[in-house]
């Protein structure tokens, strides 16, 4: 047979052309199909685009996806306000910046139902006092002071405890340069009789509070925490400090920072530490020897961070484990010159922390091929905003939570150019490997840190996302499901992903599906809309391996 009659024979088309014709280009240059709007809005609130991507910059990702919540808004806003707030309650993204930006956007976008909604729904989006500033600072991009927006953020201060919002005004006294005494101002919760507002009249108790945010002046019956507060500005020392700690049960905020150096204030804050704040602060809670091999300190954090109810009812996201897990292992601060000895003991307690944040799992027997992108791409930037986690790294720790569920699974990590072992390509070839992919000796028995750096450390190429599907079709291997771990900026291979998944069904006789788990907030995916076996989920989601789990044993 004629050279010229074999390639046309075999004639596929390229990823730098169109499958079809209701694929796009890529920013990469290669085509893909766009997911729907409402996906995009999933991936924004629980990726965000803080950090960008190699092929997107920060303000042009984050352009894109505010477009994207845009025609979400204006499509069904009150839908759009219900996602918001699913993802945000349910502590489904590293992140809450996104869900805010979003609800401001609704809150000033949308039309008058869907501006009710979002602001009924601020105080279960803005949790905390850092929630509420970054709103205010988004919202006031969007519309003006108006009679709604006064109550929507009145409402935030008039319905909670006193206690709970003296919490509030001691932890969170200023963020994104605003502070309370800023936004009460604006808002005027206490004076809600006299505009008409009865419902959101306050009592005796929350007036002397606004009192003392807005001028300063704590007076008789402020709460104990306001009282803790006022005399530990005022600790001569940090003796005294960790007495009034303990005594009014204050958080680090509250402590002046001159005495913050000192191991006795830590010992007294860890007794009643929130989980989060844990987590984030054991490299100090290290440097100041409150944690140490044997110590007391690490005992309390051991049994903190095994207890898997305490770590739901936190919301501690898988994400701000990994992070602190990858820092606190590396005993070096990613902003700073701080430095630490880390206790092992506390690395394998958040290696098993990160597993138990996804929730239970159950197994589903099927064959699975773990598929990471390594390319180059995956290796810049970082992910939801975390300095030095890349998304490369990011989806090696996806994988083995799947990996630790699915007993019959194999990972690999791929890009075009010479195998990740460094042979060359010929050689690759002889062996049977697609130019570019290499089964990864990583595993759930390695701790997490270790596996990631092992995948950190691949070279990488360009961005080939039918690789997967031809190696098990080259080296026959049966798989009953395909995991892609990727940006979705596919390019450079000879056959697009969707055709080498229905050759590699036509070749094994094996009806097998195809899960991809998006890494970067894009609004590209390599599933085929039209397949129902392919299916497109949100990597770092906590729900994602549940639906990983879901899909590939056809129960969803």
């Amino acid at each position: 047979m004629s050279s010229y009659l074999r390639q046309f024979l075999r004639r596929k088309t390229p990823q730098s052309e169109p499958l079809r014709g209701d694929q796009s280009p890529n920013s990469a240059g290669g085509y893909a199909w766009e997911v729907d709007g409402w996906a995009r809005l999933r991936r924004f609130l629980i990726l965000g685009s803080e950090g960008g991507s190699f092929y997107a910059q920060e303000w042009r990702l984050t352009r894109e996806n505010a477009r994207g919540v845009e025609h979400c808004i204006h499509e069904d806003g009150p839908r759009a306000v219900a996602e918001i707030v699913a993802v945000s309650e349910a502590g489904r993204a590293a992140k809450n910046d996104a869900a805010v930006f979003a609800l401001a956007m609704a809150a000033g976008l949308g039309d008058d139902e869907t501006r009710r909604a979002a602001l009924d729904a601020l105080p279960r989006v803005a949790r905390t006092g850092t929630h509420l500033f970054q709103f205010v600072g988004f919202v006031e991009s969007f519309r003006g002071w108006g009679r709604g927006l006064r109550r929507g953020v009145a409402r935030w201060y008039a319905d909670r405890d006193v206690d709970e919002l003296a919490l509030q005004a001691v932890k969170y006294r200023q963020r994104e340069g605003v502070t309370h005494r800023d936004v009460l101002r604006l808002a005027h919760p206490g004076a809600s009789v006299s505009s008409g507002n009865p419902e959101l009249a306050v009592g005796a108790e929350h007036e002397r509070l606004f009192e003392w945010i807005v001028r300063g002046t704590a007076g008789e019956g402020q709460p104990r925490i306001v009282e803790g507060f006022v005399q530990a500005q005022n600790a001569p020392d940090p003796r005294a400090t960790a007495s009034l700690v303990r005594e009014y049960r204050l958080p680090r905020e509250a402590v002046k920072p001159e005495h913050l150096g000192d191991a006795g204030v830590w010992e007294a804050l860890l007794e009643d530490m929130p989980m989060t704040a844990t987590i984030r602060n054991l490299a100090t809670l290290t440097r100041v020897g409150v944690v140490a091999p044997g110590s007391a300190g690490t005992a309390a954090v051991l049994e903190r961070m095994a207890d898997s109810d305490r770590l739901r009812k936190a919301r501690v996201h898988p994400m701000t484990i990994l992070f602190a897990l990858r820092t606190y292992a590396s005993g070096q601060s990613v902003r700073g010159s701080a430095a630490w000895d880390p206790v092992p003991a506390v690395i394998d307690a958040l290696d098993a922390a990160f597993y138990e944040a996804f929730g239970n799992v159950e197994p589903t027997g099927k064959r699975c091929l773990l598929a990471l992108d390594v390319s180059g791409s995956m290796t810049m930037d970082d992910v939801a905003g975390n300095p030095g986690l890349t998304p490369r790294d990011a989806s090696a720790a996806m994988a083995l939570v799947t990996a630790a569920t699915e007993p019959a699974h194999e990972v690999v990590g791929f890009y075009t150019g010479v195998r990740a072992s460094w042979e060359s390509r010929t050689s690759a070839r002889a062996r049977g490997w697609p130019s570019g992919l290499s089964p990864l000796a990583i595993s759930p028995g390695q701790r997490l840190d270790d596996a990631v750096r092992a995948v950190s450390d691949l070279p990488f190429g360009g961005t080939d996302c039918a690789l997967p599907m031809l190696y098990a079709t080259e080296r026959e291997r049966e798989v009953d499901t395909f995991v892609i771990y990727t940006d979705s900026e596919t390019w450079a291979g000879e056959v697009h992903p969707a055709a080498a998944l229905r050759d590699y069904r036509r070749a094994s006789g094996i009806d097998a599906r195809l899960i991809v788990v998006g890494m970067v907030s894009n609004g590209f995916s390599i599933a085929d809309p039209e397949d129902a076996g392919m299916l497109d989920v949100v990597g770092f989601d906590t729900s994602t391996p549940e639906v990983i789990a879901g899909f590939a044993s056809g129960s969803i």
